[in-house]
């Protein structure tokens, strides 16, 4: 039996843009008590006020170690338990290795990666005393096969999966499931598309997906019967060429 995510606390950090934004959307319509989490302030209200249903909403900066347990405070603070991690937030850098900017990969390693390990690590216990719990990390499909155009950002997708991999056999025996979730080309501002037209073109032309799109097979992970762990869902668009 197919489960609801209906009334559970679901924490969704990059929520105040592409796939973070689509998901807080559709989760929200499923009646799902939401935290969103990001850096803007204004964006991040904006989203709130467009969803309804008074979603919790953190301001932080998950490069900071101290930022990321904050916010997993200030949830269980506010809710008294987290059942959904959706590990989301990213930042994307493509480059040539010669002319990479050292400091900027510190930056990205730190969001893409460290962020979700101590993100992961904060919600443990309190799953493990639920005796439940869903975790969804946002990889890539540069987390399957490195990509030759960034290098650096297929490192932090690879360094997902083999977490996930690894966390799934801790936690299995404590009924909390994690998966990674590793689209191809997304149509959102990450990969510098934010023009509606652009985005219908390339759709139509199977070039890209939607954040939307995303966010639907991310609601299909966590719907599972419990039973079911989808460790990896790959997905891409029809006519990409990887």
């Amino acid at each position: 039996m197919t489960q609801s995510i209906n009334g559970k606390v679901v924490v969704v950090t990059g929520a105040s843009s592409g796939i973070g934004r689509a998901i807080a959307q559709l989760f929200a319509a499923q009646g799902a008590q939401l935290v969103l989490v990001a850096r803007s302030v204004d964006r991040l209200n904006k989203i709130a006020g467009e969803i309804g249903g008074n979603p919790l909403t953190i301001t932080i900066d998950l490069a900071k170690p101290a930022d990321v347990e904050r916010m997993i405070a200030e949830t269980i603070g506010h809710f008294g338990r987290v059942d959904v991690l959706m590990a989301n937030a990213g930042v994307y850098i493509s480059e040539n290795l010669s002319e990479g900017d050292p400091d900027a990969w510190d930056n990205m390693i730190a969001v893409n990666v460290n962020s979700v390990f101590r993100s992961v690590r904060c919600v443990l216990p309190l799953m493990i005393s639920q005796k439940s719990g869903d975790i969804i990390v946002t990889s890539s499909i540069a987390g399957h096969q490195a990509m030759r155009a960034e290098p650096v950002y297929s490192a932090t997708k690879h360094a997902l999966q083999a977490f996930v991999h690894g966390v799934r056999r801790q936690i299995a025996p404590h009924n909390i499931r994690i998966g990674s979730i590793a689209p191809g080309t997304v149509l959102n501002e990450l990969w510098g598309v934010t023009d509606p037209a652009e985005v219908d073109r390339r759709v139509r032309l199977r070039e890209g997906l939607r954040s939307e799109d995303v966010a639907e097979a991310c609601l299909w992970m966590l719907t599972r019967p419990p039973n079911v762990t989808i460790r990896d869902l790959v997905m891409l668009p029809q006519n990409q060429d990887i």
